[in-house]
């Protein structure tokens, strides 16, 4: 199926099949210049029950994104000037299928923090890991760090944001920032293997494991994936929950029988 173009990015069909968004190449270096981007392909792909994986990656071949492109605003200090990158990442994290990133190129900046949101990743050979946010006047002091954190450690999450260091897809694997590296001209079909895999997975299971990997971090907010997504929403398919209904609604005792059923 050919690329559908938006401003931000391009989307391959939702029936059924991996959802791919590409970064958008405006300006020659794909950014995260998301304007749509979360309201638009990633929104529809989660809000499609036929949408079994999601794959996030960068048009071309040299880069996978090099971090975000600051648009022109008053200067001013309000809302809405801030970029709406945690909306992104939150984005990813609500998705109830995995989210693959097919790191492509480089991985920089703010393009290092989205891959290592996705759920799996799965770069090229050439691929390059780089955080550069202190060089530069920038710096993700939250999903960037704990997440970060989570992935490679303390002492390692420290190194890649203190010394802003370069590191090839085999090293990023080696820190825990990769699960498999492919050579260039087969990532796409590494990368389809893999939702191949996801797709004999079940799908409720998956949903749910990753509403309690989001609830680590996430508070009330974060539980209530898991207890009203998952928990309520299958508990209202109970035996129980119809019957306590039933008698709620005829004003009678329930039926001890339909209990944890």
């Amino acid at each position: 199926m050919a690329l559908g173009t938006s401003w931000s990015v391009a989307l391959v069909g939702l029936e059924g099949h991996p959802v791919q968004v590409e970064a958008d190449l405006a300006t020659g270096i794909p950014s995260l210049a998301i304007t749509g981007l979360p309201d638009a392909a990633l929104n529809e792909a989660r809000n499609d029950a036929g949408v079994r994986v999601v794959v996030l990656t960068g048009a071309g071949d040299r880069f996978f994104c090099i971090g975000g492109e600051k648009e022109p605003n008053d200067g001013q200090l309000h809302y809405h000037n801030v970029p709406p990158v945690v909306d992104l990442y939150s984005l990813i994290d609500l998705m109830p299928v995995p989210v693959i990133a097919m790191v492509n190129g480089f991985a920089v900046g703010g393009g290092n923090v989205l891959a290592n949101m996705c759920d799996l990743t799965v770069a090229s050979e050439q691929a390059t890991f780089r955080q550069v946010g202190p060089m530069m006047g920038s710096y993700d002091a939250g999903f960037g760090t704990w997440y970060l954190e989570d992935s490679v450690g303390r002492k390692r999450a420290r190194e890649i944001w203190y010394l802003n260091r370069k590191y090839s897809a085999k090293e990023a694997q080696a820190l825990g920032l990769v699960n498999e590296v492919a050579p260039h001209a087969e990532l796409r079909a590494r990368t389809e293997a893999m939702c191949e895999e996801l797709k004999k997975r079940g799908p409720q299971a998956l949903a749910a494991l990753k509403a309690a990997f989001h609830a680590r971090h996430n508070g009330a907010f974060g539980m209530s994936r898991v207890t009203i997504d998952h928990l309520v929403a299958n508990y209202y398919h109970s035996d129980e929950a119809k019957e306590m209904g039933r008698s709620f609604n005829e004003r009678t005792d329930p039926d001890p029988e339909k209990f944890y059923r």
